[in-house]
């Protein structure tokens, strides 16, 4: 079993930069993969960014060119996000695979200010 939490949401001006973190505590030596997901309001979950083992990244593509997801060990995934848009407003949640399970975290939520 992994844990999850996250932080660093809040209010951010259009065009702004953002720096969510996550942190992962229990079997981490099973992680298989460390992602960022938002859900905005009435809308679906959807995927914003992965870093699997081995360090191979992906995106999606509204976020791509403008984002950064790292990880520190198994322990902290970062998504670092830039020039951010009104329609980035969601709930963002980080999620980690292994090889058994997913875990989630809380969410944090991020407000984009026109």
């Amino acid at each position: 079993q992994v844990h999850v939490a996250e932080s660093g949401g809040g209010l951010v001006q259009t065009g702004g930069s953002l720096t969510l973190s996550c942190e992962a505590s229990g079997n981490i030596f099973s992680i298989t993969a460390m992602n960022w997901y938002r859900q905005a309001p009435g809308k679906q979950r959807e995927l914003v960014a992965t870093i699997a083992r081995g360090d191979t990244t992906n995106y999606a593509d509204y976020v791509k060119g403008r984002s950064t997801i790292s990880r520190d060990n198994y322990k902290t995934v970062t998504l670092q996000m830039n020039i951010f848009k009104p329609e980035d407003t969601a709930v963002y949640y980080c999620n980690i695979a292994t090889f058994l399970n997913n875990s989630w975290g809380q969410g944090t939520q991020v407000t984009v200010s026109s």
